[in-house]
């Protein structure tokens, strides 16, 4: 009997034969990829709900594009006031399924697809670490192949979200109202947003080099050479490195909400819309005629609010069940051995 030796170095407690056909698939996987990618998706489905009414007020107000005279919000708050006013408070959870799915599925896929790059370039090149501008291009990778797969349940959420208080409809019949290539609307600026992770590691790295050569300035006198930042200054840094990378990026996020939303009351009665606003092209054109340039910076303070808890709530969530996930997987496993041992002596 033979045994195969995964990645950690532990051995598989299934045989490889001829009679293994049936275990075939679980070759496939590796559990330690299917671990990091439970435990991420986990994350950001707590991460989802919790901060999911602030995410509805910051896409309804990123998607209306009006003159400043005819302004439905002025600020977010008036999104939160609304719901109140007319006693919906509830819907500012509407679409919570259909995001909590995408956001489920999309972890899952870029965490696993991560991991599954990452192993496949540390064997084809031999190294035993990955370098700075490899492990870039990995996570863009990642996030394409995530971006793609989840482009349909993105339109939909945001569809739903950007929806009249109380009269969103369910993901089936949200599908139902728009074609096949509809379902991809925004597809470019969403791959256009996978760079955001490479800008906030570029910002990073410049602010971190400028630190520690200013430390190293300081400590020349007694010796000392730090070479690594402390925790508070690595927090502080990477906090600042991901507003940058969204203030950078934030007017395709605009431009992209814009594209997705749903059509408004007062819209669905004019005679015709121009089809180009549902383009890239027509966004821009739209943000700029009716707003000038700060239109395309319109809900940034509540993005990069969103954007930073949004990813803390996710990081400390993944990090406190990866264990977890890790032990009920390798019991999964010899749940499956077992059962099959019994099966074939009976």
């Amino acid at each position: 009997m033979r045994h195969v030796k995964c990645s950690s170095s532990s051995v598989l407690p299934f045989p490889i034969g001829k009679n293994s056909q049936d275990f075939s698939w679980i070759m496939a996987f590796n559990l330690e990829s299917i671990a990091e990618a439970t435990s991420g998706a986990v994350g950001a489905l707590v991460s989802t709900t919790v901060l999911y009414p602030l995410d509805t007020c910051k896409t309804k107000y990123q998607a209306e594009v009006r003159s400043r005279n005819h302004q439905k919000y002025r600020n977010i708050s008036d999104v939160l006031w609304e719901a109140i006013c007319t006693r919906q408070i509830l819907s500012l959870y509407q679409g919570l399924g259909t995001k909590n799915l995408q956001s489920f599925i999309s972890q899952f896929v870029y965490f696993y697809g991560y991991s599954f790059f990452k192993r496949l370039y540390l064997k084809k090149s031999g190294n035993k670490s990955i370098g700075t501008r490899a492990n870039l291009i990995i996570a863009a990778a990642a996030g394409a192949c995530t971006v793609i797969v989840t482009q349909p349940l993105d339109t939909a959420s945001s569809k739903m979200q950007t929806s009249e208080f109380g009269k969103s409809k369910g993901l089936w019949k949200t599908f139902s109202d728009f074609t096949w290539g509809e379902a991809f609307d925004g597809l470019g600026i969403s791959l256009l947003l996978t760079i955001n992770p490479s800008i906030q590691y570029t910002v990073f790295d410049q602010l971190k080099q400028r630190l520690l050569k200013k430390n190293q300035s300081r400590s020349s006198g007694t010796g000392l050479s730090p070479e690594s930042l402390s925790a508070f200054s690595a927090f502080v840094l990477g906090a600042v490195s991901k507003c940058v990378a969204t203030c950078i990026t934030y007017p395709a996020i605009r431009c992209k909400v814009t594209i997705q939303a749903a059509e408004s009351d007062e819209d669905e009665t004019k005679e015709s819309q121009p089809k180009a606003e549902k383009t890239v092209s027509g966004a821009i054109y739209t943000i700029w005629r009716r707003e000038g340039l700060l239109g395309f910076f319109k809900g940034l303070q509540a993005q990069i609010l969103k954007t930073v808890l949004s990813s803390a709530l996710l990081l400390m969530v993944k990090e406190k069940i990866t264990k977890s996930t890790w032990v009920l997987l390798l019991a999964l496993q010899r749940y499956i051995f077992v059962n099959r041992i019994k099966l074939k002596n009976a």
